[in-house]
């Protein structure tokens, strides 16, 4: 199989079921009564594993263009950047129609 060609249905399911079994361990880790710093971490660390498969397999972006992938990181960047700036924003509007 060279670099450009995607593989099968069946390879998509292993992957499909690897983010659920992912999802299953991140539930399973709520529930076991753990420190909150272990669980923050570990859910963040598997959030991150089952993003990444999705993104590079899921949407295919795998077997696109290197360029294109190379792109996303300053759009990523750029939306992280705005959301930071736009939550407090979001907290002050809530506020303000709760006191009303």
């Amino acid at each position: 199989m060279s670099s450009n060609q995607e593989p099968g249905m069946g390879f998509f399911v292993v992957i499909w079921l690897g983010l659920v079994i992912i999802a299953g361990i991140e539930v399973f880790l709520t529930y076991q009564h753990l420190p909150v710093r272990t669980l923050l971490f570990s859910c963040l660390i598997l959030s991150f594993i089952e993003a990444g498969l999705a993104v590079m397999y899921m949407m295919h972006l795998k077997y696109e263009r290197k360029s294109l992938f190379w792109s996303l990181i300053p759009y990523t960047i750029f939306v992280l950047f705005m959301m930071d700036h736009v939550w407090p924003d979001a907290f002050r509007v809530a506020r303000m129609s709760l006191l009303k």
